[in-house]
């Protein structure tokens, strides 16, 4: 007697490969949209760290400080930026503005100014 082997038919895997290929069509851009959004929090974040320390500079020395990316650490509270982070920051004898940017990120650029209320929009 002859008995029918029981499996999976080639239709059947085509069917199940093409619906992992949609479903990874969609979720790899918006993983990697994530992902670049991510790295300009990052940027972000480390403009706010530095604007708090650009004031707790401000109040012991009456000066700013103009910096940029590494240098930026001799300020109060700062240890280091993130990895990829941009940082510049130009000072006066009152007031000063910065800008941050990620390489990894969308390209979005963040600007700071201290007389302009703080982020710049």
């Amino acid at each position: 007697m002859y008995q029918a082997e029981s499996g999976f038919t080639l239709v059947e895997l085509m069917v199940v490969m093409t619906i992992v290929a949609i479903l990874t069509a969609i979720a790899v851009p918006e993983y990697q949209q994530y992902r670049a959004r991510s790295f300009d929090l990052r940027a972000l974040s480390d403009l706010r760290n530095v604007a708090i320390a650009e004031e707790a500079y401000f109040l012991d020395t009456e000066r700013y400080l103009s910096c940029s990316d590494s240098a930026c650490s001799v300020l109060p509270g700062v240890v280091a930026l993130s990895q990829g982070v941009t940082l510049q920051i130009t000072a006066s004898s009152t007031s000063f503005t910065g800008t941050a940017t990620h390489v990894q990120g969308t390209g979005k650029n963040y600007s700071w100014d201290s007389i302009g209320g703080g982020l710049l929009r």
